[in-house]
């Protein structure tokens, strides 16, 4: 019970780990291909379409009730045992190359087929034993080797009959009148020296040559063809062959020869001496046969196998990255989740000391926005990998980015003592056109892993160099981050812009992180059409250099096109809430009321629309529109309200608040009508902003 239980976990883990991937490798295959256990009952646990339509049958399901879907539903039962009996010589001898078995198998419309069966047994610690199988129908195959056989035999048997005759010339022209292939044979005299060599016309058109004159009968006629790989131990098999006076040695040999029209090609040689009662050699007949497709087969057998492999170790390592990193997410978010739940109870716990449940509030924002971080690193990962990300280039100041990124982190800088080093002295064309804030989240999530992994004292260092690009209106700018930080392993660095890959030591270190910050950035550095690397020593800090062409930009002209910054004091203004969750609305409208504004609430999309036409006499001054909602969603009650004949109510500011937080949501919402956008988790300082910017100075 024990064992069949772990067979099943085994096969549910491949299932779905590894057939995508065996999917695409055997979805171009001419012919079948299966897994299955050598143990137990020999259960299938993979078959490919073209192994159903072999079977003649038309699903999966269809196939596994006719079949068992085990190795036995698949053969002839007269042929089972023999084919059985293949399968674990190869177990027994561990054998490395393709086994290969024929059989017969019972289609489901009752037709009986011939199958080429290659089989390879592997040995997985994970997955225990298996059987990896190429198939193909080989009916007509089998059918006329029979004929080519009994051809053979006949011929075999009236050769024999003959070689008591005294002239052997007589065999040759019989053989080579039934056969009618590829022939040769050789003429040796009392001593045993070759007196005459003869080529058959049709081993003579097999290679390109048209009579005797194009290709004489000399030996060196076809041993000059050999390829320079298999001259010297072919010529040395067909020697040996002839100084074998025991009569037991039987030349067979496979080897490239160069045509004359089509390069080399593969063929098979057999032959076979006739002699005298003192061993010396009579007569040495022997067979050509094109074997340039068989090898070719196998050899796409071959990578097929090769590649399978290869997936199948990819699969396994993604697999095993993937499970490390739901280990590291479930510990990653538990962390903050613990001292979010913990100090709101220790919150609770203290109401009366203020100091105390303040320093608990800025623990739990802290642990808040921790956890934040790491759920947008997935749904940015995903968005990269669906393709979503859309570079948006526009003019910016490179100089302005770098000091707005030391702003950004001047905090930790001055909490752990670090010394940061800015320098962009070397820029002769600052301003560009790139997406800014694709360039600012590459940038950043280097220089926040070069925080993490700083110690107290460290340095930091950000340099920008500008060298000439292909364009005259280009150029290519570098950015070298430098820390003295901890430094990574060499077997880390070759992994650290893979998914989900982390440290080793990432937890003894207590460093949180999802192991997808290193890809992201090296995505989006790709997406600019950039290029970032990476050096590092155990002990010693690391240095990350970004590399990205942009074209130069214009400097501003100095006006400021922004409307005055005075705040302005909107007490009293009347807002809609339109939000279906009852929670958000409570934080949404504390927050508002608050800061003196008036708030109405509407639950959903539909409600919003009645509120809005209802309110002509006393119109609110804006709404703060939640996008996905039941009834009506966001997109539409916004349409909704634009298509109103009233234009004052028509007009009315909106603004998106929803956790479509990507800038293709914002994109969105703008093009649906609405004045702005806010993503959740809310944002206090731009909520109040962005009502500051749309709102200027209210008629409230």
């Amino acid at each position: 019970m024990q064992k069949q239980e772990r067979n099943k976990r085994r096969s549910l883990t491949l299932s779905e780990q590894t057939f995508p991937i065996i999917e695409q490798i055997t979805a171009g295959m001419p012919g079948g291909f299966f897994i299955y256990h050598v143990d137990g009952d020999r259960e299938l646990i993979y078959a490919n379409q073209a192994l159903i339509h072999i079977y003649g049958c038309q699903s999966l399901e269809e196939f596994q009730e006719y079949t068992g879907y085990t190795f036995s539903g698949l053969v002839h039962p007269e042929d089972l045992e023999a084919a059985q009996r293949s399968i674990e010589q190869q177990i027994y001898t561990c054998g490395n190359d393709l086994d290969y078995v024929e059989y017969r198998m019972v289609r489901k419309d009752g037709a009986v087929r011939w199958i080429e069966d290659y089989g390879h047994f592997v040995h997985t610690e994970v997955f225990g034993d298996l059987f990896y199988v190429f198939v193909e129908d080989a009916t007509e195959k089998h059918f006329k080797a029979i004929d080519d056989a009994h051809t053979v035999r006949l011929a075999q048997e009236r050769l024999e009959a003959l070689e008591a005759l005294e002239h052997e010339t007589t065999a040759l022209k019989l053989v080579h009148e039934i056969l009618s292939s590829g022939m040769w044979t050789m003429e040796f005299d009392q001593r045993g020296q070759m007196v005459s060599v003869f080529w058959s016309q049709d081993f003579r058109a097999m290679i390109g040559y048209r009579d005797e004159e194009d290709f004489p009968n000399v030996l060196s006629s076809w041993s000059d063809l050999l390829h320079p790989e298999d001259h010297d131990w072919v010529l040395k098999e067909y020697y040996d062959t002839i100084d074998d006076y025991t009569g037991k040695r039987v030349y067979n040999v496979e080897y490239r020869l160069l045509t004359k029209d089509r390069g080399y090609r593969w063929f098979r040689a057999t032959g076979k001496l006739s002699r005298r009662e003192d061993g010396t050699p009579i007569t040495y007949v022997g067979m050509f046969v094109d074997i340039t497709e068989r090898k070719e087969t196998d050899a796409k057998l071959q990578e097929q196998h090769k590649l399978l492999e290869e997936a199948l170790e990819r699969a396994q390592r993604a697999s095993q990255a993937k499970t490390m990193f739901l280990n590291n997410m479930s510990h990653d978010i538990r962390t903050p989740m613990n001292a979010i739940i913990g100090f709101t109870n220790l919150a609770a716990t203290h109401l009366d000391n203020q100091e105390l449940v303040r320093g608990y509030l800025g623990k739990i924002t802290a642990a808040s926005s921790h956890l934040l971080s790491l759920i947008n690193d997935v749904l940015d990962m995903s968005r990269i990998e669906s393709g979503k990300v859309v570079i948006d280039e526009k003019p910016c100041s490179l100089s302005q980015i770098l000091r707005d990124l030391q702003s950004i982190i001047q905090a930790d800088l001055t909490e752990k003592k670090l010394n940061f080093c800015l320098d962009d002295s070397a820029l002769i064309h600052p301003y560009v056109v790139c997406d800014q804030l694709r360039l600012n989240q590459v940038l950043l999530n280097i220089l926040s892993n070069a925080l993490k992994f700083t110690p107290t004292d460290g340095c930091i260092s950000i340099t920008a160099t500008e060298r000439p690009g292909d364009q005259p209106d280009t150029a290519v700018y570098e950015f070298c981050i430098h820390d003295t930080g901890i430094g990574m392993a060499p077997e880390f660095l070759e992994h650290i812009f893979e998914p989900f890959e982390r440290e080793r030591t990432s937890t003894v270190s207590g460093i949180q992180g999802t192991g997808l910050g290193m890809s992201i950035t090296k995505n989006l550095a790709e997406l600019m059409n950039g290029q970032i690397t990476v050096e590092s020593r155990k002990g010693q800090g690391s240095t990350f250099t970004c590399s990205f062409p942009f074209r130069f930009g214009q400097a501003p002209d100095g006006t400021n096109a922004l409307r005055d910054s005075t705040v302005q004091n909107l007490t009293g203004c009347r807002l809609l809430l339109v939000e279906d969750n009852e929670l958000n609305q409570e934080i949404a409208v504390t927050i508002l009321e608050e800061a003196g504004y008036i708030v109405e609430v509407a639950s959903d999309g539909a409600e919003a629309v009645e509120k809005v036409c209802r309110s002509g006499k006393n119109p609110y001054d804006l709404v703060l529109m939640d996008i996905q909602m039941p009834v009506m969603d966001g997109i539409e009650a916004t349409k909704a309200i634009r298509a109103l004949s009233d234009q004052k109510l028509a007009s009315l500011p909106i603004v998106a608040m929803t956790a479509n937080a990507f800038e293709e949501d914002r994109q969105r919402v703008l093009s649906a009508g609405m004045n702005g956008h806010l993503g959740k988790p809310i944002d206090i300082k731009k909520l109040f902003s962005t009502l500051q910017n749309i709102l200027g100075t209210p008629e409230c």
